[in-house]
């Protein structure tokens, strides 16, 4: 793929993990958030400087800031590394006809569960794209914490490249996809359709566990989330994503803080 442009709307862990991998892949990101583009003047500078001079030379703000209506008019793909419940906020009509990734999972606080969700009726990224219904979704960075983002990157064909799911309904956004993940220094296994990417969702093998090893026994949810955020990242390759997606009984919705 030529060189895109990568639009992160949503600027918590996930989004800013993607942006900084992106930028040390050399692509140009365009960062958002609901708080407005000088509240992320910091994380643009960090990330400008992570790029360097001599890789910006000739290529104008290799980084920026917007809103999240300009980050998703003027990308190539956009990440859309927001809660759920945040669904209603976006940008729907810049979203028309964009490719856009979702690294979202159901994370169930008091008060924010989802009916089709808990009965399993719809995936998670089902409902994300029930909200924008004229993007075309594709699930992905959901099951990997973004410290291993930059832990696992690999170049094409090293023998412990790490592989991530993907899913989704479109096929022509999924090939776009898989082609940015390798630009990332990552292969990427195909589950199916939206419909099927509960196989990689919180409380299947295939979430988080996969790239970090076994976390220590007895740990309360808070402590398994720190664990995991900062474990070393553990190589994964494809035969294992699909051996374990293969393998995986769908269970309850949602991980449940």
């Amino acid at each position: 793929m030529s060189t895109p442009i990568l639009g992160i709307i949503g600027t918590g862990m996930v989004g800013t993990g993607i942006a900084r991998r992106a930028v040390d892949a050399g692509l140009t990101v365009v960062l958002s958030n609901s708080r407005g583009p000088e509240s992320l003047a910091a994380l643009v500078t960090e990330l400008d400087t992570r790029a360097g001079a001599a890789e910006r030379a000739g290529v104008a703000e290799r980084v920026r800031a917007a809103t999240p209506a300009e980050t998703a008019r003027v990308a190539d793909l956009v990440v859309v590394a927001v809660p759920l419940t945040a669904l209603d906020r976006l940008p729907r009509a810049e979203l028309t006809g964009k490719t856009v990734i979702d690294p979202m999972n159901y994370v169930v606080y008091p008060g924010s569960n989802v009916p089709e969700l808990d009965r399993n009726e719809l995936t998670s990224s089902e409902f994300a794209q029930r909200h924008l219904t004229g993007a075309r979704v594709v699930k992905a960075f959901h099951s990997i914490g973004p410290k291993h983002l930059l832990d696992l990157f690999r170049p094409a064909g090293a023998a412990d490249r790490t592989a991530l799911p993907i899913s989704g309904d479109d096929a022509a956004a999924k090939r776009e996809v898989t082609e940015l993940l390798d630009v990332l220094g990552f292969d990427a296994v195909d589950l199916g359709t939206l419909a099927d990417s509960w196989r990689s969702e919180p409380n299947t093998p295939l979430y988080a566990l996969p790239y970090v090893g076994e976390p220590p026994a007895g740990l309360s949810v808070p402590d398994f989330v720190a664990w995991v955020q900062a474990a070393p990242g553990v190589p994964v390759p494809a035969a294992r994503v699909r051996e374990l997606a293969a393998a995986t009984v769908r269970g309850p919705a949602g991980f449940r803080m």
